[in-house]
């Protein structure tokens, strides 16, 4: 079993950028795609960008494209979010998730507890 903690949100001007992480705890973490997910005020939780299990593989929402770059180290069991050009409404919490493959992450899989992303103007 895999457990996540997320961290490295905070306060950030539009503009800006932030970089979160999310540290892995298990044997089993190269085997799992990773992805990010992100809920803001009053709306349903929303796919942000996924990785394979290798690396190899990525997939981005239409908003974030160009702008975020999502990546793992299986050395430290971590995978990251590099979040650039931040706007307002990139404001949620970030959830990293883990699950068998990129195409599972969408639909089950296991989550991390989250962290705050807000983007002043």
């Amino acid at each position: 079993q895999v457990q996540l903690v997320e961290s490295g949100g905070g306060l950030v001007q539009a503009g800006g950028s932030l970089r979160l992480s999310c540290a892995a705890s298990g044997r089993t973490f190269s085997r799992y795609a990773m992805g990010w997910f992100r809920q803001a005020p009053g709306k349903g939780r929303e796919f942000v960008a996924a990785i394979s299990w290798s690396g190899g593989s990525t997939n981005y929402a239409d908003s974030v494209k160009g702008r975020f770059t999502i990546s793992r180290d299986k050395a430290k069991n971590t995978v990251y979010l590099q979040m650039n050009s931040l706007k307002p409404e990139d404001t949620a919490v970030y959830y990293c998730k883990a699950a068998a493959t990129s195409v599972d992450i969408m639909y089950e899989g296991l989550w991390g507890q989250g962290t705050q992303v807000t983007v002043s103007s």
